[in-house]
This record gives structure tokens, C-alpha cells and sequence, in this order.
């Protein structure tokens, strides 16, 4: 009996992860845009942190390449939009330098569109995947038919763009160090 009960809770729960989705999003993109205080540990633990969730993006894309085509290539591609976008994203964040801390704010517009873009994505993905499973007729698999490759590409948009943008926080965190540090500060006045 407790299994039958168990077995009954999943629909609910995943019935319950789709209804708390948009507010998912909404708190995603409030996070993803607050001013925060660049921390140079923090920075570092997820830049490694999406290291390695890269290296195992591209090696399942490899995995299902033997099965859907193109799987690495879609991957390959969307990791290198997304780390042109982190870069870009870098760029355009604002910073804020005081002697005691770094801050910095990345923009709202970037954020906005990288949420919309991957969770129409998703969306699409499963109406894609319903879709397929409904109307298959021929032999082919309803996995690539539900566009898996391309699901993948976007989940690799994600994993570059945090990528580069932790490791170019890294860095600048790193840079400003160095500009404010008292040692900095006295060599810059005696040069003056």
C-alpha cells in the first residue's frame, strides 16, 4: 500500500514542478541580476564548478551522438554562442570599485533574454516531444524527433555563457585586487 501511495505522489510532484516553474523563472532572472559582491572564492568554485559541467555536456553529447546526429556539433555550437554572450555579458555588467570590496551588477537585458530564450526552448522541447510521440508513423525515434540535439544546444548556451562570465569575474576580481591594493596605491602616487 505505501507503494501504491508513493507511485501516486510523483504525477503530484511533477504536476507541482510545472505550476512553481514561472515562479522559478521570475526569482532565476531577480537573482540573476542583483548587485552582488564579487567574491574571489566564489568566483572561482563556480567557474571550476562549470568546467566540469562542460567537459560532461560534451562527453553525453558524444554518448548520444551514437543515436542522434549532429548532437555534438549543436553542443559544440551552443557553448561557443554562450561564452561569446558571458563575454559579452562581462563587458556590459556594471562595476563598482571601493577600496573595500568589488560589486558588480550584470545586465538586466542579457539576463532577460538568456531566461526567455531557454525556457521557450524547454517549452517547445516537450511540446516537440508530445508532438513526436503523438504522430510517429515511421521508424525513426521520437527522441530525434523531438529535437534532443537541439535541447542539448541550448542547455550548452547556459553552461558557456556562466562559464566564461565566472571566469572573467575571476579575472577581474583578480584585476582590481591588484589596482587597490595599498602597495598599488603608493607606487601610482610616487609615479605621479
Amino acid at each position: 500500500m505505501p507503494l501504491l501511495l508513493l507511485l501516486a505522489l510523483i504525477p503530484l510532484v511533477l504536476l507541482v514542478g510545472v505550476g512553481l516553474m514561472p515562479l522559478m523563472l521570475v526569482q532565476r532572472y531577480r537573482v540573476g541580476t542583483a548587485r552582488q559582491v564579487a567574491r574571489g572564492w566564489l568566483a572561482t568554485l563556480n567557474a571550476v564548478g562549470f568546467a566540469v559541467s562542460a567537459l560532461v555536456l560534451l562527453v553525453s553529447a558524444a554518448f548520444t551522438n551514437i543515436w542522434l546526429p549532429h548532437t555534438v556539433v549543436y553542443t559544440l555550437a551552443g557553448l561557443g554562442v554562450g561564452c561569446l554572450l558571458g563575454a559579452i555579458g562581462l563587458a556590459i555588467s556594471r562595476w563598482e570599485v571601493t577600496p573595500a570590496s568589488v560589486h558588480y551588477t550584470p545586465n538586466r537585458w542579457l539576463v532577460l533574454g538568456l531566461t526567455l530564450v531557454i525556457s521557450s526552448r524547454l517549452i517547445y522541447g516537450m511540446w516537440r516531444s508530445w508532438h513526436a510521440w503523438q504522430t510517429r508513423v515511421d521508424d525513426t525515434s521520437w527522441i530525434a524527433a523531438s529535437g534532443a540535439a537541439g535541447s542539448l544546444a541550448a542547455g550548452a548556451v547556459v553552461v558557456g555563457y556562466y562559464l566564461a562570465y565566472w571566469i572573467g569575474l575571476r579575472w577581474r576580481i583578480g584585476r582590481y585586487r591588484r589596482l587597490t591594493s595599498p602597495a598599488t596605491r603608493t607606487r601610482r602616487t610616487r609615479w605621479r
